[in-house]
């Protein structure tokens, strides 16, 4: 069984981070669940285990070293977190099916708005055609950035997860370098020109998931969390 915790307002990092590792032990003792948690976050900027310090331009929100993998990244309001804490061990000890299964379900849930996204070798994320931008200096065709991966695995249970862009302020993630990948940008959903509310997205979220990760049970637990 999973659970589905959908936090209202803003979540602080620290916060997130302390109830991700307690729920990450539970899960291992065998006393909890596995998890999906959707929260905001205030804005912030977060490091990866591969950022570097020169992708960090102007610290212009708090900076939270992270065990994920990744580079910078950015959370603020208006971008769904999806915090993915599953059982590994039951689903298989492979890290690169994990995170392919992670941007397949992102594509579905898009998919379910008429996005097109599509993934890239080489760059984890979901990224958008932007044929209607023009090309970079060298010639190749304009993609955004919808949505970020980074995960972490304790005792191969994951925590950390997704980041998707519905209507942030897209100028906050001027301050970095987005994972670490220059020329292209960032979009979002409302950027796109789709008026996508954050209960459409999760919806679209909780109805393509089954169908990535094989579950048959799916358990609700009210706004503002267990």
């Amino acid at each position: 069984m999973v659970e589905w915790i959908i936090s209202s307002g803003l979540t602080g990092y620290e916060e997130a981070v302390e109830f991700m590792e307690t729920r990450v032990a539970a899960i291992h003792a065998g006393t909890a669940d596995e998890a999906i948690w959707l929260v905001e976050h205030p804005p912030l900027y977060t490091a990866g285990t591969s950022a570097r310090a020169a992708d960090l331009l102007q610290a212009r929100f708090p900076v939270f070293e992270t065990g994920r993998g990744g580079q910078y990244t950015y959370h603020g309001p208006g971008q769904r977190v999806v915090y993915v804490m599953l059982d590994l061990n039951r689903r298989g000890r492979d890290i690169r099916r994990f995170v392919a299964g992670l941007e397949a379900w992102v594509i579905a849930a898009l998919a379910e708005f008429g996005v097109t996204g599509e993934i890239r070798k080489g760059r984890v994320g979901v990224w958008v055609p932007r044929p209607e931008k023009p090309p970079l200096p060298d010639g190749t065709p304009r993609e955004d950035k919808i949505a970020a991966i980074g995960i972490k695995l304790r005792r191969w249970i994951s925590f950390h997860g997704i980041s998707i862009n519905l209507e942030p302020d897209l100028s906050h993630y001027d301050g970095i370098v987005p994972c670490g990948i220059s020329g292209h940008g960032v979009t979002s959903l409302v950027d796109l020109g789709l008026p996508v509310t954050m209960t459409d997205l999760d919806s679209a979220l909780k109805a393509t998931f089954p169908a990535r990760f094989g579950l048959d049970e799916v358990r609700n637990i009210p706004s503002g969390g267990e």
